[in-house]
């Protein structure tokens, strides 16, 4: 019988974020395909009509958290499994943070691209 790992102290702080991480994650995609896919078809979607949804303070908070959740749910669940599978000492912490510095500059991307969409200069 095969040895079952995980990294995830059942639980544990990083357990509860995944989770809900994946809760906030469904609604928010949830969200996503009602309104671009049933309320605006993929042929009604333009520039213009993406700049006017994200100057929409609900729309605009609404892809800034997915994109946050998304980020770090992502960015979690892959150093969890490099984790289980085996990874240790200087090469897990070179994953940690380096999975850390991808996921913050990513955020840090995807914020100035929402805040240019929306119009919005600092």
């Amino acid at each position: 019988m095969a040895e079952y790992y995980s990294s995830f102290d059942s639980g544990g702080k990083r357990w509860f974020l995944q989770r809900i991480t994946a809760v906030i994650l469904i609604g928010t995609l949830a969200f996503h395909f009602f309104l671009l896919h049933f309320v605006n078809h993929a042929a009604d979607i333009n520039f213009a009509g993406t700049q006017a949804r994200m100057s929409q303070v609900g729309y605009f908070t609404t892809m800034v958290v997915f994109l946050v959740t998304a980020t770090f749910h992502g960015v979690n669940g892959i150093y969890n499994a490099l984790v289980n599978q085996g990874i240790s000492g200087t090469p897990k912490r070179v994953a940690k943070y380096g999975l850390t510095l991808a996921g913050l500059l990513l955020i840090g991307q995807g914020i100035r691209v929402a805040l240019a969409m929306a119009g919005i200069t600092l």
